[in-house]
């Protein structure tokens, strides 16, 4: 199994503040630059980079593109993952995500991961203009186009739904050939079958438990094999796994450095994801991380599983143990796994043993998420760095050895074109 790092970017405003410090902006890039850098000399194999829209405090990465730009200029041998470029055309014109991936390929030396996703924020929707119900087709409408242009010479043209461009030669290309290994967001079972019927890697935003990426992996390596129809010139096999991450000496000091991590990471999340508040978020006003200390442990598990105000009501008036309850929705699921579940975690060995279970199932990649909350730059540094030392060595020598064979056994079964990292 490989490891890397993935960032939203999260920036809780002060506690009693209805905006931030002048430099704390400044100073989240920099530091998460660092942390990049510093990953990359132990050895980590990724660092994928979401695109958010208008999610203040959740996610303050933007612009993707730039950031991994100045990561590929301080870093040597880290692939470079976006997780994800929106492709609905509203957010990005295809013409011009294939100018940006092929572009960051180039000054990369061919380290790029291209994730691709539609995005589910009625901030970020509402705010584009993008029905709900026409999303996914405008993802692959945009995702299939700029592949096209990446790879025709020239571009042939196309008049679709979405997207309407005449012929043109898009420049530049990028290093890779055909295409950078391509990959789909999400967090519900129905993308993962998306992902293998269309010959792309998952990128998992579900928290699974071990027993449930082994399931995936199985479902997705089947239908890859029996229903796959390339979206682009060259599938990507791969399974991405999200975990929260802090590394320390001792049980103790780990679970302070992760504080409020996975807690904040899923009520913000939660904040503009539910119909409930999403719409109902006052821009430049709410104060999220006041109102997530503000709130009982009980009522933010509530509120995950909540899908109207009358439903929240009754959730904490009868006092359900909602905390150590799983929701029964996919999606509310992940965000109290986010918030509750076994984590990466611990120390050295306590890490290991979580991590090994996932090896076990042959996933592929699991990315930590260390920069969430209100983290320390100094603790997310030291946790990197006794993964780094303690623990990635001997997985990354057991994934060049048996790993590597498992996956060559199904890649034999293909009859494409393989582009993969993995």
């Amino acid at each position: 199994m490989k490891f890397g790092l993935f960032y939203e970017l999260q920036l809780p405003k002060p506690y009693g503040s209805d905006d931030w410090d002048p430099e704390d902006e400044y100073r989240l890039f920099h530091e998460a630059l660092d942390q990049i850098e510093l990953a990359d000399s132990l050895g980590f194999d990724y660092v994928f980079e979401v695109e958010h829209h208008h999610l203040e405090e959740y996610a303050h990465s933007a612009a993707p593109e730039i950031m991994l730009a100045a990561a590929s200029q301080r870093t040597k041998n880290i692939r470079l993952g976006h997780g994800i470029t929106l492709t609905p055309p509203p957010y990005n014109h295809p013409g011009r995500v294939a100018e940006r991936i092929s572009t960051l390929d180039l000054i990369s030396d061919g380290r790029v991961e291209f994730g691709t996703g539609e995005s589910s924020s009625w901030n970020e929707l509402d705010a584009y203009g993008i029905p709900w119900d026409e999303k996914k087709a405008m993802w692959e409408e945009g995702t299939r186009t700029a592949v096209r242009m990446m790879t025709e010479t020239p571009f042939t043209g196309i008049d679709g739904n979405y997207v309407q461009f005449p012929e043109r030669n898009v420049v530049p290309k990028p290093l890779q050939k055909p295409h950078p290994p391509l990959w789909v967001a999400g967090g519900r079972r129905e993308t993962v079958l998306t992902a293998a019927r269309l010959g792309m890697g998952s990128l998992g935003f579900s928290f699974e438990t071990p027993e449930e990426a082994e399931e995936r992996v199985n479902t997705y390596w089947r239908i890859m094999r029996e229903e796959c129809r390339p979206i682009g010139e060259a599938v990507n096999p791969g399974l991405i796994v999200l975990s929260q991450f802090a590394c320390a000496p001792t049980e103790e000091e780990a679970q302070r450095r992760s504080g409020d991590g996975g807690a904040f990471f899923s009520f913000a999340l939660n904040h503009f994801y539910s119909p409930m508040t999403g719409p109902h978020h006052a821009h430049g006003r709410t104060n999220i991380f006041k109102e997530f200390n503000d709130t009982p442990e009980e009522e933010r598990m509530a509120r995950i599983q909540a899908r109207s105000q009358d439903q929240l009501a009754d959730l904490v008036r009868t006092e359900t143990a909602l905390a150590e309850k799983e929701p029964e929705n996919e999606n509310a699921r992940a965000l109290w796994r986010a918030a509750r579940a076994r984590a990466a975690v611990g120390t050295p060995d306590q890490v290991r043993d979580f991590v090994k279970s996932y090896e076990d199932s042959h996933q592929d990649v699991m990315l930590f998420i260390a920069q969430s909350g209100s983290r320390k730059h100094e603790d997310i540094m030291e946790s990197i760095d006794l993964f780094g030392r303690n623990v990635l060595p001997e997985f990354k020598e057991r994934h060049e050895t048996e790993h590597v064979k498992w996956r060559n056994e199904r890649l034999e079964q293909f009859q494409f074109e393989v582009n993969s990292s993995i």
